[in-house]
Formats: C-alpha cells, structure tokens, sequence
C-alpha cells in the first residue's frame, strides 16, 4: 500500500516535513504551524541530549524529529509500512539540523507478538485502529494486515527513558502491557497517553486510570498549563465528551516534578485546578 506525499515547511521546524497528500488533519496542521502544542512542549521538556523516548503511535514521525532536535534518541513504533517510510525519511531531515537519532520499528506496540488488522481512515491519516470489526464510525476504512511486537522485545530495557508516549488509538492498554520491563528501567519518566473510553480495547476506562496511578504517576491534562488531577475527574471529563470525536490527552510523571514548563504555566495550571474544584 503506497500513498502520495508532499513536503510543507512548518513554522515550528528547522527542516522540511514530508506529510501525507490526502490528510485532512495531521499535515495541514503542521503547514500552518505545527501539531499537538501542548503535547510536543511537554515531550520537549523532558528531553536533554543523550535522553531516550518512546514514541508509540509515531505516524510520519512528528514526535520522533521533535526527539532529534532535542539531541535524544527516540525509540518509534508505526506499523503501516509505507507510513513508517514517511516517518524514516523525516528523521533524516531532521538529522541534519539536530544531534539525535530515531529507530523506527515496523510494527505495532502490543502484549504479544503476532499479527492484527487494522483499519486506515481515509480522512483522518493518524485515526488507523486496530479493531476484531471495522469501527462504527470507520465504515469506509481500508483493512490492513499488521504486525504487533511487545515493546519489551524491540528496544534495550537497560537503560531508563525520559519520556514515553503512547497514542495508539485504543490500543494504550495491550501496549503497557507489553512494556513492562522499559516501566521498570525507567522509574523518573514522564507519560504522554490518549486516554479514549470510546476506542479502548483490552481494559475499562477506570482500569487503565488505575493501572497508571499504580505505575506511580501523577496524572493531569496535557495542556499548556497542566496540574495534577484525581483519576475521578479525568474520568468523569473524559465520558462528558462527544465519544467518537475522541477523548483526553493525558500527561503524567512519576518521582519527578510535575511541572516542567516553567512557572508562569505551574501559577496558570494552579489558578485552574482552584477554579474547576
């Protein structure tokens, strides 16, 4: 499966970006300025050269060149061939203006190996799901043949990772499942996670939330001014939402500062806890 490319020049990057001609969503974003704001700045805050990501759900590799002009190292997982493409070649370009580097892995993040279909918008470029059935809301996706890998088997578990992101469309859980030797080497990360109830496969909404404040991480929204919320609350914002149109961003930490973006965003993110209490 092939698909047409073209290459923007986005206002947040030092080099050109390949992005995916018939994306409605993704590449006109970068074209205009850039993608997941609040999310990239909180990837980037956690990276120092010589640090390590991971980067679960990569696409065509936004967060793995934010790595590389960071000096890190990512660790990137996108199971769609001709997208991972993409992906390889934005990092190259990012190489030549950053000191980082990016393995892409050719699969997906799961909690065993073997092999899944998943379901490619048509419209929405970064919105493929793995599914058993094509996706209610999904009835005019493309079904393609992947393959699925535990995290744990792919990347060296010796050494910690600073950040770690994971937006597989429903399939967070299967992935922390699979990672759990990398959850053990890296006791200070930090977490970018979708939190989806509508697409969430393997586990309940409250069961994931659960399962992340066991890891030990203080959970929050990731927006530009995030602060510590009780699991109740995000569950309770998450189910409010239209549940097709996606749930929540979450950010997290665990034996680290929660606040990473400075002070003008921890008094913000304070003044904001106060007035949603």
């Amino acid at each position: 499966m092939a698909f047409e490319t073209r290459i923007v020049k986005s206002p947040a990057l030092p080099c050109e970006f390949e992005v995916l001609a018939d994306d409605a969503v993704i590449g006109p974003a970068i074209e205009r300025g850039g993608w997941e704001d609040f999310e990239t700045a909180l990837f980037r805050a956690h990276l120092r050269p010589g640090s390590r990501a991971l980067d679960l759900g990569a696409n065509i590799g936004w967060f793995a060149v934010q790595g590389v002009l960071a000096g890190a190292h990512v660790d990137s997982f996108e199971p769609i061939p001709a997208i991972a493409a993409i992906a390889r070649r934005n990092i190259a370009r990012a190489q030549q203006h950053g000191s980082g580097s990016a393995t892409v892995h050719e699969c997906a993040a799961g909690s065993a190996q073997g092999q899944a279909v998943i379901h490619l918008s048509q419209r929405n470029r970064g919105d493929n799901r793995i599914a058993e059935g094509t996706p209610a809301d999904m009835r005019d996706a493309a079904p393609l043949t992947i393959r699925v890998e535990r995290v744990d088997d792919c990347v060296a578990t010796d050494k910690p990772y600073s950040m770690i992101k994971i937006d597989t469309q429903g399939s967070e859980w299967h992935a922390l499942q699979g990672m759990q030797a990398v959850l053990a080497s890296s006791p200070q990360c930090a977490l970018l996670i979708e939190f989806w109830p509508y697409a969430l496969r393997g586990a309940q909404p409250a069961e994931l939330l659960a399962h992340l404040t066991q890891l030990g991480f203080q959970l929050g929204k990731a927006t530009a001014a995030p602060y510590p919320m009780q699991t109740e609350r995000i569950l309770a914002q998450a189910l409010a939402r239209d549940p097709v149109k996606g749930g929540l961003d979450l950010y997290g930490v665990r034996q680290r500062p929660f606040h990473a973006l400075g002070l003008a965003a921890r008094l913000r993110g304070a003044w904001r806890a106060l007035r949603e209490a």
